[in-house]
């Protein structure tokens, strides 16, 4: 019998123009985790905390329950038939071709306009050490071309930097746990404030802003939660799927509640609500506040590294996304190639040029309207990926009752939650439509739909199945 060498499966993949099952378990855990902690948490937890108040922990709460639903719809899709590499295959395969067509190219687009949000913090945490914009500017585009050199290699590179930009997350949110505990417990005292768990109520209770800063608060939040559908795009290049998918998503609910709720309680307790600064990361202010200036610094690098992280798993899913696309006719053909290592590598080329010329942006405004006007775009175009992978769902269950009865991870309550979910989704493009800024940018969203409608009647004719 003979044996496969590493040459032979390079060389079998690079002539098939297949993706590798090379992200082992541990590779899953961690991106599912990065992309439930995002660049919202660590830039625009600042500005949702200034809108809501304490209530901000509810709203998350929310949010994540909500969000929990949606993977677990798309995970029991992904596994129901494993020859779909991503959720663009299954919206092709149950809704049709245009599905497949318009969740494919609106999460390609989706993750170009989070990348390029994530830029734009990139510049905003390297200025703070170097106090000069060009050179911030600079120094993040150095972090761009260095995370397109690491995704040309493997993508297996990619679960590595996946791991440790992770790690990293996990390790900063829990070191500001530990540091509120103590600061709670010694009594610390700054700005004639003290920190303690009352500051969750006694300032001006826990919806201090009224009921319109509460649903305010849903406008910002779901922006933080964009990318938790990650590993859908992960599906065709992670071993064993049918083990480290429900893992990963299994765990959502744990994180929500460790990562974004008593991450946020922490804050609030050290700084009281109204203290906290909208317009920088609360995270490195925290320890500005406390005199802690070389823990802001580390800080600082966290915040960092978790928008570089964002940022690459951007670059990684736009190039699959692209890539499935190609290999139906429904982007040119010759994204559909990959490298001798198994890389899609004209996507990522393409996705890291598209990221750096928002750069654009930071000129002719603040680091924080950019920011603004890119995450909101972006979260309305999320929520379009989230809403289509729900309705994939509500056609497979009536389509196919019988797989959902044997499925190995059916979705609780599948017959109402994802009607609960849309109705959610409903009610959060409503409280867009409340603020004079997201309003804009929800205003001009439906001109890609438009774009995209066009564009179809020209590439219908001649789509193939993958």
């Amino acid at each position: 019998m003979s044996t496969q060498t590493d040459h032979d499966v390079v060389a079998e993949a690079e002539e098939s123009g297949t993706l590798r099952r090379s992200l082992s378990n541990r590779h899953i855990q961690l991106i599912a985790i990065g992309g439930a902690i995002g660049t919202g948490l660590f830039m625009g937890s600042g500005r949702s905390i200034h809108v809501a108040g304490p209530s901000i922990m509810i709203v998350y709460a929310v949010v994540g329950f909500m969000l929990f639903f949606v993977m677990r719809a798309m995970g029991e899709l992904l596994l129901h038939n494993l020859e779909y590499k991503s959720f663009q295959d299954f919206a092709a395969d149950i809704l049709g071709p245009w599905a497949g067509y318009v969740v494919g190219w609106t999460y390609w687009l989706c993750w170009v306009v989070l990348g390029m949000a994530d830029l734009i913090a990139i510049v905003d945490y390297w200025n703070f050490w170097v106090h000069d914009q060009k050179m911030a500017m600079a120094l993040a585009v150095g972090v761009m071309l260095v995370l397109l050199l690491m995704n040309l290699l493997t993508v297996r590179l990619f679960g590595e930097l996946e791991f440790w930009f992770a790690a990293i997350k996990l390790v900063a949110i829990g070191a500001l746990v530990v540091v509120a505990i103590i600061l709670i417990a010694t009594g610390f005292q700054h700005d004639g404030t003290t920190a303690s768990l009352s500051h969750l109520w006694t300032h001006g209770g826990i919806f201090p802003t009224g009921f319109s800063g509460f649903i305010g608060g849903f406008q910002l939040a779901i922006f933080a939660f964009v990318g938790i559908e990650l590993v859908g795009t992960t599906a065709a290049e992670t071993k064993d799927p049918k083990v480290t998918l429900p893992r990963a998503i299994n765990s959502i609910p744990v994180r929500v509640l460790v990562f974004y709720v008593v991450a946020l309680a922490a804050i609030m307790c050290i700084t009281p609500w109204n203290y906290v600064d909208p317009e920088h990361s609360p995270f490195v202010g925290v320890f500005n506040l406390i005199g802690m200036v070389a823990a802001a610094a580390v800080m600082n690098f966290v915040v960092l590294t978790s928008a570089s992280s964002s940022a690459n798993s951007g670059i990684y899913s736009t190039s699959r996304m692209m890539y499935g696309l190609a290999r139906k006719n429904m982007a040119p053909r010759v994204f559909a190639n990959v490298s001798r290592h198994g890389v899609p590598w004209r996507g990522l080329v393409l996705t890291v040029a598209l990221i750096i010329c928002s750069l654009v942006l930071t000129a002719s405004a603040s680091v924080m309207q950019a920011f603004t006007i890119i995450t909101t775009v972006s979260s309305v175009l999320f929520l379009v990926v989230w809403t289509i992978i729900l309705a994939c769902y509500i056609v497979y269950l009536r389509r196919y009752p019988e797989a959902h009865a044997t499925s190995s991870y059916p979705m609780p309550a599948a017959r109402v939650m994802p009607w609960v979910v849309l109705t959610f989704f409903g009610l959060i493009i409503v409280a867009l439509t409340q603020d004079p800024d997201t309003a804009k940018a929800l205003a001009v969203t439906p001109v890609w739909f438009v774009v995209l409608a066009l564009m179809w009647r020209r590439v219908r004719g001649r789509v193939v199945a993958d």
